[in-house]
């Protein structure tokens, strides 16, 4: 007799973006004539930079000519990117890493939710509070969770690092020694950033006690502050106790391309075990690879015009950003984030919760959101709107929810 993995059934509800999707189709069949502004997805508006499109065109020709033709992708990848990738986001930051230390793969949700299949069940892991959903609800389906707990929202396995207004939103060391501890910065959802000195401390904490920082760098290309590390590989001691996870989505615009890859330096070792060897074993059973067009088009990402393409993408955003800011601010909204990330973290008014707040901006105004309750218990009575639309859209939105206030 056929048996369900229960561990599913210990997370709460559906995900957090199924339940937002549904409640705006909900809205727009009831306010079919009503224009919806969706800043709550983090994903992009713009097209694909001019540089990735040629990569593409010609790529897909290449397909068309038995001389040119390509089947399944290496397993780390091809060979063109990775060597790209290491040239401009490693070497050229004082980073020792190596082509054969990057993963090549479909983005970094997929592995980040996947790459904790490498470690043990009995695995003890720390995640900031608020978090990027994935990193639990995949623990959580692996069996390293406990029982949920409805009266704090949070599992009794999992350890949580507070990030809230009086930290600056940024974690403190836990009592708990984890053995796997996940950190995003810039941070999705609050876009908090911490200085290369502070991350270099979790480095050191983390060698000492002999845990794997898995870090998120999706955002790295958002950084314009000085003091701010792109990689965690710029810290001293990183190579022997992270895993570096990146994608293509939020700088090159590839959401609907679908590209990322993962670092695991060949010297990262647990109990005298290689990670990068175990990651490359279940990397070949379990993935065909990221198809080759797609991979010439990340190849492009990294050519002098498409870096400046992705430049231009990347102001484009953050020029929302500060349009979103600097118009909360001026309502009177407590505001934080969208300086060196894509993301505006606000408090919401008149002590309403997320939840609540999200059906007043949907039902007023037309706008989305995502509450911060999604993100854990520490995200109730915030907000966080994405900078990823359109400025037109942006500009709208920014201006129905002011005028709405006021």
């Amino acid at each position: 007799m056929a048996k369900i993995n229960e561990n599913y059934l210990k997370l709460p509800g559906s995900y957090l973006f199924q339940t937002i999707s549904k409640k705006v189709a909900e809205y727009s069949a009831s306010n079919p004539d009503k224009k919806i502004i969706k800043l709550g997805i983090g994903d992009v508006t713009k097209p694909l930079p001019d540089a990735v499109i040629k990569a593409l065109h010609k790529s897909v020709d290449e397909m068309a000519c038995q001389e040119t033709f390509r089947g399944y992708a290496p397993d780390l990848g091809y060979k063109f990117l990775r060597e790209a990738i290491v040239e401009t986001d490693f070497i050229a930051r004082g980073c020792k890493i190596e082509a054969d230390e990057i993963f090549v793969s479909d983005g970094a949700k997929s592995d980040s939710a996947s790459i904790q299949e490498i470690f043990s069940e009995e695995s003890k892991i720390a995640v900031c509070d608020p978090v990027y959903p994935v990193y639990v609800d995949s623990n959580v389906m692996a069996g390293r969770s406990g029982n949920y707990k409805q009266e704090s929202q949070t599992f009794e396995k999992i350890i949580y690092m507070p990030c809230c207004e009086e930290n600056g939103f940024a974690p403190e060391f836990p009592d708990q020694v984890p053995d796997l501890i996940y950190l995003c910065f810039p941070n999705n959802p609050t876009g908090a950033v911490i200085s290369k000195d502070q991350l270099q401390r979790w480095v050191d904490w983390a060698r000492k006690n002999s845990s794997i920082i898995i870090y998120d760098a999706a955002y790295e290309a958002y950084i314009s502050s000085s003091g701010i590390a792109h990689s965690i590989y710029e810290c001293d001691g990183a190579r022997e106790c992270a895993i570096e996870l990146h994608s293509f989505s939020k700088n090159a615009g590839f959401t609907g391309l679908r590209l990322g890859y993962t670092v695991i330096p060949k010297n990262l070792k647990v109990d005298g075990v290689s990670l990068h060897s175990l990651w490359a074993r279940r990397h070949g059973t379990k993935y065909n690879g990221a198809p080759y067009i797609i991979q010439r088009a990340g190849e492009a990402v990294y050519t002098k015009e498409g870096q400046a393409q992705v430049k231009d993408l990347v102001s484009y955003y953050m020029n929302n950003a500060s349009y979103i800011l600097s118009g909360l601010k001026k309502a009177g909204f407590d505001v934080s984030g969208g300086q060196d990330a894509p993301y505006i973290w606000l408090k919401t008014p008149d002590h309403m919760t997320s939840w609540d707040f999200f059906d007043y901006l949907l039902d007023k105004v037309g706008i989305v959101g995502t509450p911060g309750s999604g993100f854990g218990p520490h995200g109730e009575g915030y907000f966080r709107l994405t900078a990823f639309g359109t400025y037109e859209n942006t500009v709208e939105a920014i201006d129905r929810i002011v005028n709405c206030l006021d």
